[in-house]
């Protein structure tokens, strides 16, 4: 098709649009996926004064988005660079790897490829997933609480049959337990899957809806959400904090006092102050669920440059740090994500960009065995946090904070 063709073809969608014929939804059927788009971004720049020349200038079909988004008028460039490499040894990651972060906030990449450094000198930094389980938690209306524990017992006597209905719907999720909440005549069963590579949402919505069908045939139980935010997702909760969500994840390193104080400009005494006093008790006194300086950053960066459900970077913040002196007077530092998560196929992860993102870890698709490139993406996150909780806790310790940034810049 020539680009006046394309641009007749435009036109006449945008007019049809005008014309009350059709609705910004419905162009897909009348036109290929970059036609469609092209046609609700002149439309939308005509009735807005807006220019969407930048916003129309992807490197992708819009096909390949369109499991992704409704409505498509473009995409937004959100600069990617790499920090590292770094040295990291974990259950399911082994060896060095650049990591890969997506963000607008300058002086991030910088922060953290200095932790990098430091983690390298130190010989490497450790990570282990620790438990993995996407959750899905529908609320169930009973008469009174002898239904409540009625139900209850029925799904602690049948739990085989909820596995069961669970896995006719994927080969490749797996109902792992059901963890039920009495509220008065609410009964919240928390259902807890393994879900492989898949980050799993949609995975363990369709299975949960399936065993909700048994629980209403064989019980007294109605049910009243699919969600009953005991899951609890894209929203900070107590709940994934002390049980998990998603991945939980832990990553650490030992820091020689050397390194410390040649690499850092502090000691390990103060940082372990200002951890103990920053993100331990002043997150308490805030009655913060995060107690940490800044680990969103590093997971909000990651998730965008490898195709990870961003508004879950609200639970990914739900991490702790700790850093302790050694007996040796090194620095023992780390950084626990209780509820990661994270997935290497599915969503927005076969984006294109996205997907090369995941290439430069190396942990692109499912893996062998089944999960183990989502625990390997998972335990790279963490390492990443803890490069860049280690260099602004150090940059708070030699009062560098305010003049590194003035001197980038930002």
């Amino acid at each position: 098709m020539t680009d006046a063709e394309t641009d007749a073809n435009v036109a006449a969608l945008v007019t049809r649009v005008k014309d009350g014929e059709l609705r910004l939804h419905e162009l897909e059927q009348h036109a290929d996926a970059d036609t469609a788009t092209a046609a609700r971004r002149a439309l939308v720049s005509e009735e807005t004064d807006a220019s969407l020349e930048t916003i129309g200038s992807y490197g992708f079909p819009a096909a390949t988005a369109e499991p992704n988004i409704e409505n498509m008028i473009g995409a937004v460039q959100v600069p990617i660079g790499v920090v590292g490499p770094v040295s990291l040894s974990g259950g399911a990651f082994e060896g060095e790897s650049y990591l890969p972060l997506a963000t607008t906030e300058g002086a991030l990449l910088a922060s953290v490829n200095r932790g990098c450094s430091v983690i390298n000198r130190s010989g490497g930094a450790n990570a282990r997933v620790t438990k993995s389980g996407m959750t899905r938690a529908p609320v169930f209306r009973v008469r009174d609480v002898v239904e409540a524990e009625a139900l209850v017992s029925w799904v602690r006597d049948n739990n085989k049959a909820l596995v069961d209905a669970a896995a006719e719907t994927t080969n490749h999720g797996e109902l792992l337990d059901v963890t039920p909440y009495v509220v008065g005549n609410n009964v919240y069963l928390r259902f807890r899957y393994d879900t492989k590579d898949a980050m799993g949402m949609n995975m363990v919505t369709i299975a949960t809806k399936a065993a909700c069908d048994i629980i209403e045939n064989e019980t007294d139980a109605s049910l009243v959400a699919l969600s009953g935010n005991m899951c609890s997702d894209k929203k900070p909760a107590a709940v994934n904090a002390v049980e998990g969500r998603g991945r939980s994840v832990t990553a650490d390193v030992t820091i020689p006092r050397s390194v410390v104080e040649n690499s850092l400009h502090t000691t390990p005494e103060a940082i372990a102050e200002i951890n103990t006093r920053k993100n331990l008790i002043g997150s308490a006194k805030a009655a913060s669920l995060g107690f940490n300086a800044h680990v969103a950053n590093v997971v909000a960066a990651m998730f965008l440059a490898t195709g990870q459900d961003e508004a879950q970077v609200v639970e990914g913040a739900n991490a702790i740090t700790t850093a302790d002196v050694t007996a040796d007077g090194d620095l023992y530092f780390s950084v626990s994500i209780a509820s990661l998560e994270v997935g290497t196929v599915g969503g927005g992860t076969k984006l294109p960009t996205q997907a090369e993102a995941l290439d430069i870890l190396g942990v692109r698709g499912g893996g062998d065995p089944a999960g183990t490139n989502a625990d390997a993406l998972a335990e790279c996150i963490a390492t990443g946090a803890v490069a860049g909780e280690l260099s602004l806790l150090a940059a708070l310790g030699s009062r560098h904070l305010s003049s590194a940034h003035e001197s980038l810049g930002r």
